[in-house]
């Protein structure tokens, strides 16, 4: 039954949002501006609540995905880790569980933890939960979607799992929306680049 709701609300979604589940957009070749702040500046605390600076990823490409456990695209976590397993050398993947969307998210930081290590082995830090929209927004995701910020994009989530690369250096260089699977081309091709 509960499967069946989800369902109904991805179909409703589909059917009536104006949501666009697959935008790709990436980093001009020429910045508007310079970023005001480094992404390196941010700590964020793990599902333990363990501090975890984002500046001990400087050299590796991140990918920071806003998460859900009861989602349409929760399986996305299977490609994610598999992403996170191939290009390890080079890639971090960060998820950060998020209830800003549909409620998908509604257990806690020790039941989301549990979640993802039994149903899909995920072995890539996952962050305590927090907001990626509206008022409560976290200052991470302004700096991911907030163009004085990161220096061009203005693209916030608009359903969950949208996807974040920031390469070696700490600049914002692409947005994938949901919709985007972690091995797609457009993204597999980005973290080789």
């Amino acid at each position: 039954m509960h499967m069946i709701k989800q369902l109904a609300i991805l179909l409703f979604i589909f059917s009536f949002s104006s949501c666009n589940f697959t935008k790709v957009k990436k980093r001009p070749d020429a910045m508007s501006q310079a970023p005001s702040t480094s992404i390196y500046s941010f700590t964020m605390p793990l599902l333990d609540g363990t501090q975890q600076s984002l500046a001990a990823y400087k050299g590796k490409k991140m990918l920071i995905v806003n998460t859900a456990s009861e989602c349409g695209f929760t399986p996305q976590y299977e490609g994610l880790e598999t992403l996170y397993k191939q290009h390890k050398d080079k890639l971090v993947i960060l998820a950060f569980p998020a209830n800003n969307f549909g409620g998908q998210e509604p257990g806690s930081n020790a039941e989301i933890g549990a979640f993802c290590k039994k149903n899909y082995g995920v072995t890539f830090p996952v962050f305590s939960k927090i907001s990626v929209k509206g008022d409560d927004m976290a200052p991470l995701y302004k700096w991911l979607t907030q163009k004085e910020q990161n220096g061009w994009n203005e693209d916030a989530p608009n359903w969950n799992f949208c996807k974040y690369l920031i390469d070696e250096q700490g600049n914002l260089k692409a947005f994938y929306a949901s919709a985007i699977e972690p091995l797609s081309d457009e993204i597999t091709k980005a973290i080789k680049e």
